[in-house]
């Protein structure tokens, strides 16, 4: 009776229905594994943004023909883009360890009324522009320590904390310039800021070597790392012995230090310091971050991606404005991109953590 139960094995050497569509499951399981694991990595994340820039541009060529593609309006969306991806990379640190900076336009607005001040110009004038270009960073990681100090060790709300600094800052700019634009006369310093190396403009070289920065900083570096880290479990980080509260601070002054440095390109663009500087950069930032691929609760962050939304959103800006279409248009394009960005964050959680 034990005999009947025991199945023999075929030794024919055929293969029956059953065995090959078993077979074909099991060659093509991993291969649709791999295919989702390709779109939740980053490269897989980064190739979308890509194909999404790509398609915008073949939009932009079809809309506004010979206009858009020019290697002229391929340099203007550079050098705007310039601008607020120095202050995105700035906001990715943030982000990524967990935390958020609503100051980013204030404190750029600060630092390029500061850097203009004709005491501050005056003494460039006699040495070097480059005094005024340290009063902007200084102002800039000033600001940036401020906020950190709040969020770290006084404890308040990142967001209060910002929001806070975002009123303060606007306000001593408006303050410092007596609400009036205050033109740069120190010609060393717009000449420099303003010129081109091999035909690409000097802010462009900038934000590209802010950005690769950026991107060893957080991807080969200890200091990368601990931003992970902290971003994603910041008690767990503090077990393993990273200090949460001086790791915080500096991801704050990182990002101060780059509101300096765009505070520098955007007098340089405009030859002026404005306390009107830098309105609204902290939702473009924001906005760029989360679309690159950065997540908003911390613990994952992309330079490259940020990079490439910063890109896109300019250009979809060029792209309207070649069109004629209004502002009011480009803001609900802007508002219904990041809850869609927002979606496809949620939904790739969710199936990362279900796997």
């Amino acid at each position: 009776m034990m005999s009947e139960d025991i199945t023999t094995p075929d030794t024919t050497g055929e293969t029956g229905p059953d065995t090959t569509a078993s077979s074909q499951a099991t060659v093509t399981q991993p291969a649709a594994q791999r295919s989702a694991n390709l779109l939740r990595s980053g490269v897989g994340r980064n190739l979308g943004l890509v194909v999404a820039l790509v398609v915008l541009c073949i939009v932009g060529v079809i809309t506004a023909g010979d206009t858009f593609a020019t290697g002229a309006n391929v340099l203007t969306i550079l050098r705007l883009a310039a601008v607020i991806g120095v202050v995105s990379v700035g906001m990715t640190f943030v982000i990524t360890g967990g935390g958020i900076d609503l100051s980013v336009g204030a404190m750029v607005a600060l630092a390029s009324v500061w850097a203009t001040t004709l005491a501050t110009q005056q003494l460039a004038a006699d040495y070097h522009w480059i005094l005024m270009v340290s009063t902007a960073l200084a102002v800039g990681a000033a600001c940036g320590l401020v906020n950190g100090l709040l969020i770290a060790y006084g404890k308040i709300v990142p967001f209060i904390a910002t929001l806070a600094m975002l009123a303060a800052a606007r306000g001593l700019a408006e303050i410092i310039s007596d609400r009036k634009t205050q033109i740069i006369t120190v010609n060393s310093f717009v000449d420099f800021f303003g010129g081109s190396l091999i035909g690409v403009p000097v802010l462009v070289w900038i934000f590209l070597l802010v950005a690769a920065a950026g991107w060893v900083v957080l991807n080969r570096t200890t200091f990368g790392r601990r931003t992970f880290a902290v971003g994603g479990n910041a008690e767990a980080a503090r077990l393993a012995g990273i200090k949460v509260q001086r790791h915080t601070v500096a991801l704050y002054v990182v990002a101060g230090l780059c509101c300096g440095i765009a505070a520098v390109m955007l007098m340089a663009r405009t030859t002026t310091g404005s306390s009107t500087h830098g309105q609204l950069y902290e939702l473009d930032a924001i906005a760029a971050v989360v679309i690159g691929g950065t997540l908003l609760s911390g613990g994952r962050g992309t330079i490259v991606g940020t990079v490439i939304g910063v890109l896109i959103f300019t250009t979809l800006n060029n792209v309207f404005t070649l069109n004629n279409l209004s502002i009011s248009a480009q803001s609900v394009a802007k508002g219904a991109i990041i809850v869609v960005a927002v979606l496809l964050q949620q939904r790739l959680a969710a199936r990362t953590t279900s796997s």
